[in-house]
């Protein structure tokens, strides 16, 4: 009996030092203080980390950026704006466990993840909860519907324009714009992103005319594509298609005019990263395009003015991941104040409503399916330089 309560006695003891010392290693991520009287928590869920982590970084430095600047003017229906920043560690597992954390915290609104499949991974939680989540760039056509039933997710936005919108004013630019009435797909089979700007660029481009006259696909991770790249280069395309990221695609276009292969190439907003510039060199980048949210280079004053603060605070120039965290988190004040409400139900409510937001990334009207209705720049690199079209 002595010999049980000796061992029972340490097992209770053991299982208290446990809960301590998983309470100590928990509290310097999770503890989060209690929202005071004049705040309204925002939860940035974004890739910090991982596989796309310029992405979720520089869209959270963006978020943050217009966040201090509408406190700084005396913040939304009079109190601040306060940020609950969380890492979702390009993860779509993690992007759902951050949700649950920053929903259970109280805040009004979400912004992030970047990439679709990690939305897709948060709707079921934000849903439930009746908490909206803006998303900044996922671009696949189901982000905020559900494909079974056609109906729109009551809780979820995006600040971006479709993939089946980019894929389609990439081919009518090199269909019309750079006269190319023949063309190579060579893009990333791992994603649902790359595999929509195929299908929607394939779509457009016959339908204008044009002529597919190859299409192979690689895995995320690969960094070899001569040999699939000497076999496009074979079928004698004017034009490659490059949908992806631009961890891949800045290898792949290096090896590509190691190759020989001159014709101009072209891919979606994925490739928009100052790595791609760094890794494939800037003459490689010659005579290469794709779409993007916005151009860093447009001189209207509000983009100016955006450019400057974001280089001042960041000391790096915005990306188009930077530009959309910005105008996310705008449009989550001004839906706050048209709410009249912190209440994320009516914020919902509200940002279904918006309408002429005037945005970095362009003017936006959300229709019925909450998608923004706004423009696509194509973006040209010139010798290492970003010129839009």
């Amino acid at each position: 009996m002595r010999m049980k309560r000796c061992v029972a006695v340490l097992v209770l003891a053991l299982f208290a030092m446990g809960m301590v010392a998983g309470c100590e290693q928990k509290a310097p991520n999770q503890a989060t203080p209690a929202p005071q009287a004049g705040e309204i928590l925002v939860g940035l869920n974004c890739e910090l980390s991982g596989g796309v982590a310029s992405y979720g970084t520089n869209a959270a430095n963006g978020a943050k950026l217009a966040i201090d600047e509408i406190n700084a003017k005396g913040g939304v229906l009079g109190k601040q704006l306060k940020v609950l920043e969380r890492d979702s560690q390009s993860k779509t597992d993690e992007a759902m466990n951050v949700s649950a954390d920053l929903v259970s915290k109280g805040i009004v609104a979400q912004i992030g993840p970047l990439v679709s499949g990690a939305v897709a991974a948060c709707t079921p939680v934000m849903n439930e909860n009746k908490v909206p989540l803006i998303a900044p760039a996922a671009t696949a056509p189901g982000a905020t519907v559900d494909e079974k039933t056609g109906e729109t997710f009551p809780y979820i936005f995006r600040a971006c324009f479709l993939d089946s919108d980019q894929g389609v004013r990439m081919a009518e630019y090199a269909y019309d714009t750079l006269n190319m009435k023949t063309a190579a797909i060579y893009g990333s089979n791992s994603d649902d992103y790359a595999k929509g700007l195929a299908k929607y660029f394939k779509e457009a481009f016959e339908a204008k005319g044009g002529k597919i006259v190859a299409q192979e696909g690689y895995v995320s991770g690969d960094k070899d594509f001569k040999a699939t790249l000497t076999k496009i280069k074979a079928a004698q395309p004017e034009f490659i298609y490059v949908p992806g990221y631009y961890q891949e695609v800045s290898i792949l276009i290096k090896q590509a005019r190691e190759l020989g292969i001159t014709v101009p190439m072209g891919g979606g907003d994925g490739w928009d990263s100052p790595d791609m510039i760094t890794v494939a060199g800037a003459e490689a980048l010659n005579n290469t395009y794709f779409t993007n949210h916005y151009s860093v280079q447009d001189p209207k004053p509000e983009i100016a003015n955006f450019v400057k603060a974001y280089e001042q605070k960041y000391s790096k120039t915005p990306d188009s991941f930077a530009a959309l965290g910005y105008d996310s988190a705008y449009l989550l004040a001004e839906a706050i104040k048209a709410a009249d409400s912190a209440d994320p139900v009516k914020v919902a409510e509200a940002l279904a409503k918006t309408k002429d937001f005037p945005g970095i990334t362009g003017t936006m009207t959300f229709n019925e399916k909450h998608n923004p209705v706004k423009s696509i720049v194509v973006i040209e690199f010139k010798d290492g330089k970003l010129v839009s079209h």
